[in-house]
């Protein structure tokens, strides 16, 4: 049994970023739709708001909202988030700079009350931000650009821009083609065409890279083709994709987010965007130091590899040398002496990591570890720390992936399992409140108080998405597992354990939400102070 949580996330890229704080998954959204629209329904809201020029939407009055505004830029946050919390000021003066552009609106949405919209637009990090054009929600494009105000004006007023190129003979083509590293062309006999209608859809979609259109018969002969076409230039790999199919709007995005990335891809801040906006979300990464004198005949190896993986799994390079990458190692529970080796990852289901069985990395290792994960053969890799000698010599008993099991299904105790991630503002703050609550029930005979790094640890019974994550296993024979929403107090959990009331499902009350927002923010407000008074 996997349980996917719903509260405050983690892991949905390799990497932690700290302009951003992680929500959940686009999986495990899906995977608990059915239950947050019982337990948590959509306000009945339909007024409109403005704060500060940004309108406020909710799931009474966004179809409004985009039926009347060509260019809508909407905001996903969340009150606890701290980022969020950063952003809102400039995105509230770049609204104030756009807001003559009647074309454009700025607009904010508070994912953690509008669950339903979240879902809807796959929002797995918070601040999200994400434009919609002329009211269409099928693909918004979302926004990866810098946090100034004056960076989100300039990025709007780019918008307003042709997305197409207009290219009158194949000297333009050609020129347009041999200045940038990846280019789309689009060749067409009918301005008037759907197939034109649909590319400059694709186009307005995609941002960084540049798509020409031409009517030119030369062209049709220089490219060899005779009806409407559409190229992929790059100056990586095979150098040139035709497109096959449908001319669509999603086949056209599709068909880009296939080809855009080299067959190897050294993972970075400018190449991170497409790895995750690709459609292929099995991901093998490579971790190697680019400085070694291997390095080439490894990396060889690995591209020839992935030749015959195209389309199934992204291969991707992780420079071990280059400290913006320590965080990957972290993630995947590596040291640097243990590399050159690879991991797989699934980005589409619960983040499951995989290990080879052996570190070689010649093409026939390679290709038989991504052939057996594709057959389904393959045994997801757990990550756990070694158990503490003092493990259970506090109030709060601390577990990881080797003693979890043990401990959460013992059949005579009742756990109560903080998940937790070191680097988590939210955890950090429950810290105090959950030795507090160990400090009660230390004497208990069958109640347990415990925690789990879920950073570091992983196991198989429970997939944690978001930290902190609190679960409750009953004592019995039938392994249940109850997750907690209530408010994060002493006096909340007390009532929690001491009710006996399991089966039923917890619901969220808007007082709990309240309160758990007003703790965070006093929290933030004292912390605040304290830092004032010490600086004077």
């Amino acid at each position: 049994m996997r349980v996917i949580s719903s509260r405050h996330a983690i892991h949905i890229q390799y990497l932690f970023d700290s302009k951003r704080q992680l929500v959940s998954d686009k999986s495990g959204m899906e995977k608990w739709a059915g239950k947050l629209s019982t337990e948590v329904a959509d306000p009945p809201q339909t007024k409109e708001d403005e704060d500060d020029y940004v309108l406020v939407l909710n799931n009474g009055n966004i179809n409004e909202a985009l039926s009347t505004y060509e260019y809508l830029l909407v905001f996903f946050h969340a009150p606890w988030c701290l980022p969020c919390r950063d952003l809102a000021p400039e995105y509230a003066k770049a609204a104030e700079q756009l807001k003559s552009e009647s074309s454009i609106k700025l607009a904010k949405i508070d994912a953690t009350q509008e669950h339903g919209l979240a879902r809807q637009f796959s929002i797995r990090l918070y601040p999200t931000i994400k434009l919609f054009k002329h009211g269409d929600t099928s693909s918004p494009k979302e926004y990866t650009e810098g946090r100034d105000a004056e960076d989100i004006v300039k990025w709007m007023q780019l918008q307003l821009q042709p997305a197409v190129i207009i290219l009158e003979d194949v000297a333009t083509v050609e020129s347009l083609v041999d200045s940038n590293e990846l280019v789309v062309l689009g060749i067409f006999k009918d301005a008037q065409s759907d197939n034109v209608k649909n590319f400059t859809l694709a186009a307005e979609s995609i941002d960084g890279i540049p798509f020409g259109i031409t009517y030119n018969n030369e062209v049709f002969s220089k490219y060899q083709v005779d009806k409407d076409s559409i190229i992929l230039f790059k100056k990586f790999d095979e150098g040139r994709n035709n497109f096959h199919g449908e001319i669509s709007k999603m086949n056209l995005i599709n068909f880009v987010h296939n080809h855009w990335l080299p067959l190897v891809t050294e993972y970075n801040e400018h190449t991170a965007p497409r790895i995750f906006e690709s459609q292929v979300k099995n991901h093998l990464l490579i971790f190697l130091q680019k400085s070694n004198n291997d390095f080439e005949d490894k990396i060889s190896n690995f591209k020839k590899a992935a030749e015959s993986y195209r389309g199934k799994i992204l291969y991707i390079l992780i420079d071990i040398e280059f400290s913006d990458n320590k965080g990957i190692l972290k993630f995947f529970s590596l040291k640097e002496e243990e590399c050159p080796t690879m991991r797989l990852i699934s980005m589409e289901s619960d983040m499951t990591k995989y290990k080879p069985e052996t570190n070689e990395l010649t093409i026939e290792k390679i290709d038989e570890f991504c052939k057996k994960y594709l057959e389904e053969k393959s045994k997801s890799h757990l990550m756990s720390q070694d158990v503490p000698e003092d493990w259970d010599k506090k109030p709060v008993k601390i577990l990881v992936g080797k003693n979890f099991e043990k401990v959460a299904f013992d059949e005579k105790k009742n756990v109560f399992v903080n998940f937790y991630a070191p680097w988590c503002s939210q955890c950090i703050g429950i810290a105090p409140i959950w030795d507090k609550l160990g400090d009660v029930y230390k004497d208990h005979q069958d109640i347990v108080i415990a925690k789990m790094d879920s950073s570091v640890n992983e196991v198989d019974s429970i997939t944690v998405h978001n930290f902190p994550t609190l679960i409750y296993f009953p004592a019995g024979t039938d392994r249940k597992i109850i997750e907690y929403h209530g408010a994060w107090t002493l006096e909340n959990f007390r009532k929690f354990l001491d009710s006996g009331d399991y089966d039923r499902p917890k619901k969220i009350s808007g007082l709990e939400v309240l309160e758990e927002t007003e703790e965070l923010e006093s929290q933030d407000r004292k912390e605040r102070g304290q830092k004032n008074h010490s600086e004077s």
